[in-house]
């Protein structure tokens, strides 16, 4: 196998991350019965969020102590973005239970698992946050090159996805490099070894999981069986089909070497910024061509 150094970490030459402190749809009423299999998947997500950001946040402020000051500036803002994204998922899950969805046990199993993370070496944390944050990378990709295929009625608010996704992109590498960091003086193979076996474990209890958890909100919608699994099977592997296009890049993560820059995406993030900045532009010209009374 070849040898690398934990210090070839790739992110791009004068990448920065921004905090975009967003709101939204505060108040907004959730449709229900709405394309009901893509609503029930990124319920699902959104439900994991709160407590899973909050645990990303711990992992990596545990092995900071000691990282280049770059790093320490891109944990951060890191640990900024993650702050708001959790307070934005918890006003969206108040959304989904005033739609008449009952989520007490989706959330009662999120927060098992994540109290058996916190329950295991830090290290080990460490290594499943990296995993579920490429997770993320890899939604977020897909999310932000064809939001269309993605994007419906029955998700919510797509801007909140489209600002989550662009910041999940944004900070790919932060905890990855916090991991190049806290194994600096581990082998190349124990390093690749560890953290295959950790992303092999997380992607089973990953999928797992959040199917349940959107097999049961499937259920409330009356939608059960056969039914539900074959329309859950069809969304995530068929049409759209995000896990069968992030296969590619899951693969990815197991090769020697790997680093989430090696695939770099910032034109994702230039487009958001800019489509954000001809929005504002547009409500600006708006607010001035309306005649004053």
């Amino acid at each position: 196998m070849t040898a690398y150094s934990p210090w070839q970490a790739s992110t791009p030459d004068g990448h920065r991350l921004t905090v975009r402190n967003r709101r939204f749809a505060r108040g907004q009423k959730r449709q229900r019965g709405v394309d009901p299999v893509a609503s029930a998947w990124f319920a699902a997500l959104s439900c994991s969020f709160p407590r899973g950001e909050a645990m990303f946040i711990e992992a990596v402020k545990a092995h900071r102590d000691g990282v280049p000051e770059k790093l320490a500036e891109e944990i951060r803002d890191f640990i900024r973005q993650e702050v708001n994204h959790s307070r934005e998922h918890i006003a969206f899950n108040r959304a989904i239970e005033d739609a008449g969805y009952d989520i007490s046990a989706i959330s009662a199993r999120v927060n098992y698992l994540v109290d058996q993370t916190l329950a295991a070496k830090p290290i080990v944390q460490l290594a499943i946050t990296c995993a579920l944050e490429h997770f993320t990378a890899m939604f977020a990709h897909q999310f932000l090159k064809n939001p269309g295929a993605l994007a419906t009625a029955g998700m919510g608010d797509p801007k909140l996805w489209l600002w989550h996704a662009v910041e999940e992109i944004e900070h790919k590498a932060v905890a990855y490099d916090t991991w190049l960091h806290a194994t600096r003086n581990w082998s190349a193979f124990k390093r690749w070894r560890v953290r295959s076996i950790i992303m092999l474990l997380v992607t089973f209890r990953f999928l797992k999981n959040r199917s349940t958890d959107a097999a049961e909100l499937l259920a409330q919608d009356g939608i059960t069986g056969w039914r539900a699994k074959w329309r859950m099977f069809s969304y995530l592997f068929r049409k759209p089909g995000i896990l069968r296009t992030i296969a590619p890049s899951w693969l990815g993560y197991f090769r020697p070497g790997f680093h989430p820059w090696d695939h770099d995406d910032r034109y994702l993030i230039a487009r958001f910024d800019e489509a954000e900045e001809a929005d504002a532009e547009n409500d600006t010209n708006a607010a001035m061509a309306v005649p004053a009374e």
